[in-house]
C-alpha cells in the first residue's frame, strides 16, 4: 500500500499515540477515545513553542478522508512546511499568547496557516487581505483602518486581536469550533442557512453533515491535518523546525513618522524584514498610527539609541494629489526621480498602460531643505492647478471631510504653498 493511502486511511493513529505519552493535563481527546488504535512509538518532539500549542489543543479528532488528503498534501511538500514555519516563527509566538489569554484552543493558532501561510500581504480573488484574510467589510466592521496609508488588515498585531474577537463571536453563536471555522471561511449567514436546512430536514447539524460550499467542506479538514502533522511529524515524516517559546517581537516608541528604508536602518534589520513586522503600511512612510512600530525583541535599544542620536530629516518623502489618468513616467519626470523608484515607494494602482487607475496620493522626494524634515502623509501642500474635489479624491476623502477638517467652504480659494489636512 501506497504511504499517501496509509495516510488516508490512519489520520488519528499518530494523534492519539502522542496523547497517550504526553499526558496532557487537558485530557478532552484521550478520554473520549474508547475506539482508539493501538498506540505506536512516535518520538517526543522537543519542547518548544510547537509543543506548548500541542498542549493546549482541545477539538476531537475529524473523521474524515478529506483529511488525510490534507495531511498527504502537506507532508509531500516538505520545501513548502519550512518556508511556512520560518514566516510564521516570526508571528505564531504571539499569536499563542493571545489565543491563551482568551482561553481558546490552540487549534485557533493554526488558522493564519490555512488562511495566509504566515504571509502578510496574503491578498485574495476576493481582496481579503493579510495574515487572517480579512475582506475589506469585515475588516472595517472590527475596527481594522484602510486607506491610503495603512491596512490593518496586515497589521499583526491589529488584525490578531480582530480575528480573535470574530472568531470567539461566532463561538458563542455556533456552540461549536468547527462551525465557528467554518462561518470564519464563508460567513455566518452561510453557515446558520445550512443548519436551518438541515433541522427542517430532521438531519444532524454538526460541521460534517452540514451542506456548505466546496472550499469550506475542505477548510476544517485543512486545519485538522496541520494539527495532526503538529502533533506528530515524525509519524508523517516530515520536520517542523524549533520555534523558541519567547516572544520574537515587541512594540517600540517611534516617531509619528519616519521613512521605511530609515527606520529599518536606526533597527539594523534588512528593510524586508521590517516590513514584514510592520506590513499595513502601504508607502515608504511608516506612520505610526499608535505610537508605536514592531521590532525585533533584540533590537528596541538599538533603535532607540539610533533615533536619539539622528539630527536629520526622518522623512524624505512628500505626497503630492496624484490625478487619475496621468501617466507615472510623467510624475516620475516631473519630480526627478525615476519610475521605479515611484513604484517601489507606493502602493500605486495602474493601469496597463502604467497610469494611475484613480486618483490617489503619490509620494515623491521631498525638497531637500528644512522643510523636509515636516513633510507629512496626514497633510497636503496645494500646488498650481490643485482643486479641492481632486484633493479629496486623491486620499480618498469625501470633499465635505477635507472642507470640514480645513475650516472651508466649496467656495473658499486655493492657494499655491497652502497645507491642508487630509487624513
Amino acid at each position: 500500500m501506497a504511504w499517501r493511502d496509509t495516510l488516508r486511511i490512519l489520520p488519528s493513529v499518530a494523534a492519539a499515540a502522542l496523547l497517550a505519552a504526553t499526558a496532557s493535563p487537558r485530557e478532552a481527546l484521550a478520554d473520549g477515545a474508547a475506539s482508539r488504535p493501538p498506540a505506536i512509538d512516535v518520538p517526543m518532539p522537543a519542547r518548544d513553542l510547537w509543543q506548548r500549542i500541542r498542549v493546549g489543543f482541545l477539538l476531537e479528532p475529524l473523521i474524515s478522508r478529506h483529511v488525510g488528503e490534507w495531511e498527504a498534501w502537506y507532508a509531500s511538500r516538505p520545501d513548502y512546511l519550512a518556508r511556512l514555519v520560518e514566516r510564521g516563527s516570526l508571528y505564531l509566538h504571539h499569536i499563542v499568547e493571545e489565543v491563551e489569554k482568551r482561553g481558546m484552543p490552540t487549534e485557533v493558532a493554526l488558522i493564519p496557516i490555512i488562511e495566509s501561510a504566515f504571509n502578510p500581504h496574503a491578498l485574495s480573488r476576493a481582496r481579503a487581505s493579510g495574515l487572517w484574510q480579512f475582506i475589506p467589510s469585515t475588516g472595517k466592521v472590527f475596527g481594522l483602518t484602510q486607506d491610503a496609508w495603512n491596512d490593518e488588515r496586515r497589521d499583526v498585531v491589529a488584525a490578531t486581536d480582530a480575528a480573535l474577537t470574530y472568531l470567539q463571536r461566532l463561538y458563542d453563536e455556533f456552540q461549536s469550533w468547527e462551525l465557528a471555522f467554518a462561518a470564519y471561511n464563508c460567513g455566518e449567514g452561510c453557515v446558520g442557512r445550512a443548519i436551518a436546512a438541515n433541522q427542517q430536514r430532521g438531519q444532524p447539524t454538526d460541521y460534517l453533515s452540514l451542506r456548505l460550499p466546496n472550499e469550506t467542506r475542505h477548510y476544517v479538514p485543512k486545519l485538522m491535518a496541520v494539527k495532526n502533522l503538529i502533533l506528530a511529524p515524525h509519524f508523517y515524516g516530515v520536520e517542523l523546525g524549533s520555534i523558541p517559546d519567547r516572544p520574537y517581537f515587541t512594540a517600540v516608541p517611534s516617531p509619528p513618522r519616519i521613512d521605511v528604508g530609515l527606520a529599518a536602518q536606526f533597527a539594523e534589520l534588512p528593510v524586508a524584514e521590517f516590513i514584514a513586522l510592520n506590513p499595513s503600511h502601504n508607502k515608504a512612510i511608516a506612520v505610526a498610527r499608535d505610537g508605536t512600530l514592531i521590532l525585533p525583541t533584540g533590537k528596541a535599544e538599538i533603535f532607540r539609541e539610533n533615533l536619539e542620536n539622528w539630527d536629520k530629516a526622518l522623512v524624505t518623502w512628500q505626497p503630492v494629489a496624484g490625478k487619475k489618468g496621468e501617466a507615472l513616467a510623467d510624475l516620475a519626470q516631473r519630480h526627478g526621480v525615476s519610475a521605479a523608484e515611484l513604484r517601489q515607494a507606493n502602493n500605486l494602482k495602474l493601469d496597463r498602460a502604467g497610469r494611475l487607475s484613480q486618483a490617489q496620493p503619490v509620494l515623491v522626494p521631498a525638497p531637500a531643505t528644512a522643510g523636509a524634515s515636516t513633510a507629512t502623509p496626514g497633510f497636503y501642500t496645494v500646488k498650481a492647478g490643485d482643486s479641492l474635489w481632486e484633493i479629496s479624491k486623491a486620499f480618498g476623502r469625501e470633499l465635505s471631510e477635507i472642507l470640514s477638517m480645513n475650516n472651508l467652504t466649496e467656495k473658499s480659494i486655493l492657494k499655491p504653498g497652502m497645507r491642508l489636512k487630509v487624513n
